[in-house]
């Protein structure tokens, strides 16, 4: 945790270091009886995929969700490790025996512009291609954004799409969205016109190459900056995201204007009551956005909350869940939808053994019901910064960002 936390730290992040450490020293006394209220469900459905080492080849320290491809393959970045130790994008193959063999595919090099540190998930395209980002490097060390491109061989070619310059943005954490077009949206937690982070487009062009435009700068103002996650797209190509800003972080809209100006609408400030430090979002079928704040609500430990859209053209806020402690502290990823309606996601202190959970919400006629799936021991992993993915099955994926066999982090799955 020192690692991850000296990271923050580094990056200009003291407010979220000075809340962990605060928060952690004042649970030092109460810890072992907020343990013993915690509600811990089917630990023995938890199995450690992968123990990432620090051996010159692997990667270490995971930040980035995973993501499956058509053949049941996992995809993620480490933020450290590689052949470099600035970074590397790895597989997962379900193997004949029922484990999983893991595969580093490209290591991130420091000297030849092609950028470090990878904190966010991968997307992949149709045809198989990786997209991600950088915090770091590239030709003007403010990050970049890449495509890994698989041979019939086996092996990936890495192209760098995008350096950032820092007038146009610099540091994404964030990973990346398509539109129909196949043109990549993602944003900035830094630079721009006004050094508070920036929403960017990459174009694509019929030549195969990409040329970037800023749609949105922000300021140090109520109207937001530090995006630490990416936007998404309503059905119209309106993009919606959470950012630091306002009392307590905000939830903006930005929309295309007929002439292709964006202009960006603050649907929600929040307050600390209802969180604070809004995280990455996602829609329902009919509209409605989901989220959580990685402190706030009622105890202090992050919510997670719905914006619906109302018949006064605003949206309103309900929380439909305050951790405790027991079941959780510090909510840094977003949540993801099964196919019956639940909810899933992380949390990266508190549980059972103040190593992190991941949780289920479910709906109900009087409200969502909370219940933990997993707390972590530090043998299979501690703090899981990252969002799950859920596989067909109904079987959750995710990632630890140190831990494990080696203490470098791990892949894990919950079998339900």
């Amino acid at each position: 945790m020192k690692r991850m936390r000296a990271v923050i730290s580094s990056l200009g992040l003291s407010m979220v270091q000075n809340q962990m450490k605060f928060k952690t020293f004042c649970r030092a006394l109460a810890f072992v009886s907020l343990c013993a209220q915690a509600s811990v469900y089917a630990s023995a459905q938890e199995k450690v995929l992968h123990s990432f080492s620090n051996n010159g080849k692997d990667g270490t320290d995971p930040l980035g969700g995973l993501i499956f491809n058509s053949h049941g393959h996992l995809y993620g970045t480490a933020r450290y490790g590689g052949a470099y130790n600035v970074g590397a994008v790895f597989e997962l193959t379900p193997t004949a025996t029922g484990g999983w063999s893991e595969k580093v595919l490209y290591s991130f090099n420091s000297t030849n512009g092609d950028g470090t540190g990878p904190y966010a998930s991968l997307i992949l395209d149709g045809n198989g291609n990786l997209y991600g980002t950088t915090c770091y490097g590239g030709a003007y060390e403010n990050g970049t954004v890449f495509e890994l491109t698989p041979s019939s061989t086996g092996r990936w070619t890495e192209t760098v799409l995008h350096s950032f310059t820092g007038k146009d943005g610099g540091c994404s954490f964030a990973s990346l969205i398509f539109d129909a077009a196949g043109n990549l949206y993602g944003t900035t937690y830094q630079g721009g016109a006004y050094g508070w982070g920036t929403v960017f487009e990459l174009i694509r062009s019929s030549g195969g190459t990409w040329a970037e435009k800023v749609l949105h700068n922000f300021n140090n103002n109520a109207r937001g900056y530090y995006l630490q996650n990416g936007v998404i797209s309503d059905a119209s190509g309106n993009l919606y995201g959470a950012a630091h800003g306002g009392s307590s972080g905000i939830v903006f809209e930005l929309i295309r204007g007929a002439t292709g100006v964006w202009s960006e609408k603050v649907l929600h400030t929040f307050t600390g009551a209802d969180g604070f430090d809004p995280e990455a979002l996602i829609f329902d079928a009919a509209g409605n956005l989901y989220g959580t704040t990685y402190t706030g609500g009622e105890y202090d430990d992050g919510t997670v909350f719905e914006l619906s859209p109302n018949t006064a053209g605003g949206w309103t806020e309900k929380v439909l869940h305050s951790f405790n402690g027991s079941d959780g502290v510090f909510c840094y990823a977003g949540v993801v939808f099964d196919t019956a309606g639940n909810l899933y996601g992380t949390v990266v202190e508190g549980g059972t053994y103040n190593h992190g959970t991941v949780f289920e919400l479910t709906p109900g006629a009087s409200g969502w019901t909370e219940k933990t799936l997993h707390s972590f021991n530090s043998k299979d992993g501690t703090y899981p910064w990252a969002p799950v993915t859920l596989a067909a099955a109904g079987n959750v994926y995710g990632v630890t960002g140190s831990g494990g066999a080696t203490g470098y982090g791990t892949v894990f799955e919950i079998k339900q």
